[in-house]
């Protein structure tokens, strides 16, 4: 476990890291002892620093959602990460790329609640009765530390993602907004172009079976906390797509067929 002045000065490097767009090493490097309580903690003071800047909470992203995502990081549960206000971008928004240290994409559904979900038994129909509706969404994620360290080649552990926020910078709504019992989620797909190319596909099942699978976890992960999900937030239900890289020039769309689609470019 660490300490309250390691984890602070963990956050801290985070913070000056994004401010500065200079990565830097992963932090188990320097605490091989950080555990998952521990990479939340540090989440949680990068959050605080961010909040005393003036953003405010929108939501929460649920991420490493996918077995297959779970079995590449040997980590056998979904993490998450806090949305802020000044996350957000509009559809057909110019994203400055400089802004962001080593960008990525990733397909998703928003789930944007009307009422407040909460505790350790919250089931797949209290997270549809208690959404006002579902919206595409794209994430942006970034890495504040080194996924590979150029010096000595050590990969980041998921303690240092979940530290990081668990890597969310942006997230992007778009396209038709449905109401939860109109379409059976789970087939909710999406064609992920880059520079008109098609770069990946996905079903929204791939999350956990059902994209609201994600959220009744996350309610279960914040019981013992006392924190609940709030009516106006939006939750990021976990990408059913890998992260696409992107860079300067690029073009982004995302086609999810009757549900419309997003776009936006990186400049």
């Amino acid at each position: 476990m660490l300490t309250e002045d390691q984890m602070q000065v963990a956050a801290e490097r985070l913070y000056k890291a994004e401010k500065s767009k200079q990565q830097i090493p992963a932090l188990t490097l320097d605490y091989p002892e950080m555990t998952m309580d521990d990479a939340y903690g540090i989440q949680k003071r990068w959050v605080d620093r961010k909040k005393l800047e003036g953003a405010k909470v929108k939501g929460y992203k649920i991420g490493l959602t996918s077995r297959a995502m779970q079995m590449a990081v040997n980590i056998d549960q979904p993490d998450y990460g806090v949305l802020l206000d000044d996350m957000f971008f509009s559809d057909g928004a110019q994203i400055d790329v400089s802004e962001f240290l080593d960008p990525r994409i990733e397909v998703e559904l928003a789930f944007v609640l009307k009422e407040k979900l909460e505790g350790d038994n919250v089931t797949i129909f209290d997270v549809l009765n208690a959404t006002d509706y579902v919206v595409p969404a794209l994430e942006l994620i970034a890495a504040r530390c080194h996924r590979t360290d150029p010096e000595s080649g050590y990969t980041r552990k998921v303690y240092d993602t979940i530290a990081d926020n668990a890597a969310n910078a942006g997230i992007i709504l778009g396209g038709r907004p449905i109401k939860p019992t109109e379409l059976d989620l789970r087939w909710a797909g999406s064609m992920l172009y880059l520079n008109g190319q098609i770069e990946e596909t996905g079903l929204a099942g791939g999350v956990l079976g059902h994209p609201a699978n994600g959220i009744c976890w996350v309610c279960k992960r914040f019981a013992p906390h006392g924190v609940s999900l709030e009516p106006g937030q939006v939750i990021l239900a976990g990408s059913f797509t890998r992260p696409v890289p992107v860079k300067q020039g690029d073009t982004v769309h995302a086609d999810f067929g009757a549900l419309g689609g997003i776009s936006v470019r990186f400049v």
